[in-house]
C-alpha cells in the first residue's frame, strides 16, 4: 500500500518531462522559423526600397538626358527646315518673293464668261468688183501686214472703168485746147460770144465726165497714184483687181479659191487684230447692282493659261429675255496670243473690300508638317513658318499670326520650296 502512493506521483511527473522534452525543440524550431522569416521579410524590404531609390534615380538621369537629347534633336529637325537658293534659282524655278504687308481684303462675284473677237477689230475683206479669182496669196492662220496682198481678180468691170477714165482724160485735153482757140478768137473780135460760151460748156461737161470716172476708180480702190500711172500702164494690168489687208492682223476665214467667180458683196476674207480681245460676262439679275463701269476683275482661265485682270469697260442696259441676263465688258491685251476666242472663264469681279493688318496671295500657303505655313525668306535661307489665317477669299488670305510685316516671303512658287524640304534634299545640296 505503502508503494501504490508513490506510483501515481512518480507517473505524473514522468509525463510532465516526457511532455517538456517534446515540446520544447518543436518551439525552438518554431521561433527559429518565425524569426527567419521576420528576417527575410525585413531584408527584402529594405534592398527594395534602396533598389527603387536607384532605378529612380537612374531614371530621371536618363529622362534628363533623354530630354537633352530630344531638345537637340529638336534643334537638328528645326535646323534643317531650311531651303537655301541663289537669286539665279529663285528666277529659275519662278519663286516670287513679296514683302508682308497690310492690305485689302476684296469681296468678289464669280461670273461665268467667253474671250470673244474685238470687233472693233475685225475686217470682212469684199472685193469691190466682181471677178474672176487669178491669184491666192493668203489662207487662214497667216500674220498680215496692212496693204499686204491677199488675191487678184480679173475685172472686166474694172477694166471698163479705167479705159472710160482715160477717155475722160483724152476729152478734157481736146475740150481744153478748143476752149483756149475760141477764147483767143472771141478777144480778137475774129468768133461770136456765142461760141466762145458753147466751147466753154463743153469743156465744163468733158471736166464732169471726168471726174465722175476718177471718183468711181477711187471707189474701186484706186488711189490718185494709180491714175497718174495708170495712162502708163500695159492694157493687160488694166483688168486686175488687188485684194490687200485693210490693217495688220491674222486671216481667221479665207472663202476664196483659184479660179472662182467672185461677186462685189462677196466676204472673201475675215482679218482680225487679235492683240487685244474683249470678254463677255454673263451678269445675273441679282448681281446687277453690284456691276459697274471701272471695277476690276480678275480672269481665270485655266488648262495652264495664266490668270490675268482687267477692267469693265461698258455695262449693257439691257437684260436678254432669255437668260436673263446683262453683258459687262472687258478689252484684254493679247501680246502673245495666248487668250484665245471662244475660251471659256471665270470672271471675279472685286464690288467690296476690309482693311486687314497683314494679307498674302494663296499661293504663299502651303501645309507642311499638318501645318500652314509661309515661307520666308531668313539671312540663313527660307523657313517654314506656321501661320493662322483669318479671312479669305478666292486670291488672297488674311494672316493673325505668324508672320511679321516686313518680312519677305515666297509669294509664287512656294509649292517647289515644299517639296524640296519635304524629300530633304535639293539634288545638287540646296536643303541643308
Amino acid at each position: 500500500m505503502k508503494h501504490k502512493k508513490w506510483i501515481i506521483p512518480i507517473l505524473l511527473l514522468g509525463l510532465l518531462v516526457f511532455g517538456a522534452a517534446t515540446w520544447w525543440p518543436f518551439a525552438a524550431i518554431t521561433q527559429a522559423e518565425s524569426g527567419a522569416e521576420n528576417d527575410s521579410h525585413d531584408h527584402e524590404n529594405e534592398p527594395a526600397a534602396d533598389s527603387s531609390k536607384a532605378v529612380d534615380q537612374h531614371t530621371g538621369d536618363d529622362a534628363d538626358q533623354d530630354s537633352h537629347e530630344g531638345d537637340k534633336g529638336d534643334e537638328d529637325i528645326h535646323g534643317e527646315e531650311i531651303v537655301r537658293l541663289s537669286d539665279a534659282e529663285l528666277r529659275e524655278f519662278g519663286i516670287a518673293l513679296k514683302t508682308a504687308e497690310g492690305g485689302a481684303l476684296n469681296q468678289y462675284i464669280e461670273l461665268p464668261g467667253e474671250i470673244v473677237l474685238n470687233a472693233d477689230r475685225i475686217a470682212h475683206v469684199v472685193p469691190r468688183v466682181a471677178g474672176i479669182v487669178g491669184e491666192v496669196r493668203a489662207t487662214v492662220g497667216d500674220q498680215v501686214k496692212k496693204g499686204q496682198l491677199l488675191a487678184v481678180l480679173e475685172s472686166r468691170e474694172l477694166a471698163d472703168a479705167k479705159a472710160a477714165y482715160l477717155a475722160a482724160v483724152e476729152r478734157e485735153i481736146l475740150a481744153q485746147a478748143n476752149f483756149k482757140r475760141e477764147e483767143r478768137l472771141w478777144q480778137k473780135k475774129v468768133t461770136s460770144e456765142q461760141e466762145y460760151l458753147n466751147a466753154r460748156q463743153a469743156l465744163a461737161e468733158v471736166r464732169i465726165a471726168k471726174n465722175s470716172a476718177e471718183q468711181q476708180l477711187h471707189a474701186l480702190g484706186c488711189s490718185e497714184k494709180d491714175l497718174l500711172t495708170l495712162a502708163s500702164s500695159e492694157h493687160a494690168s488694166f483688168t486686175h483687181y488687188t485684194i490687200t489687208a485693210p490693217f495688220a492682223g491674222t486671216v481667221i476665214e479665207k472663202h476664196v479659191t483659184f479660179g472662182e467667180q467672185v461677186g462685189a458683196e462677196a466676204d472673201v476674207f475675215t482679218i482680225a487684230d487679235l492683240s487685244t480681245v474683249w470678254v463677255n460676262i454673263n451678269v445675273y439679275q441679282k448681281d446687277l447692282v453690284n456691276i459697274r463701269k471701272g471695277q476690276t476683275v480678275g480672269i481665270e482661265i485655266g488648262h495652264g493659261i495664266a490668270s490675268v485682270e482687267g477692267k469693265i469697260a461698258w455695262v449693257s442696259p439691257q437684260v436678254d429675255e432669255g437668260t436673263r441676263t446683262a453683258k459687262a465688258r472687258i478689252e484684254l491685251p493679247n501680246p502673245d496670243g495666248s487668250l484665245r476666242p471662244g475660251l471659256f472663264v471665270t470672271a471675279k469681279v472685286a464690288f467690296g473690300s476690309s482693311p486687314a493688318r497683314l494679307v498674302v496671295p494663296k499661293s504663299a500657303l502651303q501645309t507642311f508638317e499638318g501645318k500652314t505655313v509661309v515661307f520666308v525668306r531668313t539671312e540663313e535661307g527660307f523657313e517654314p513658318k506656321p501661320v493662322e489665317l483669318g479671312r479669305q477669299n478666292g486670291t488672297t488670305a488674311e494672316i493673325l499670326s505668324g508672320l511679321v510685316s516686313g518680312q519677305t516671303y515666297a509669294a509664287e512658287g512656294s509649292f517647289t520650296l515644299k517639296a524640296q524640304l519635304s524629300k530633304g534634299a535639293f539634288g545638287d545640296g540646296h536643303n541643308h
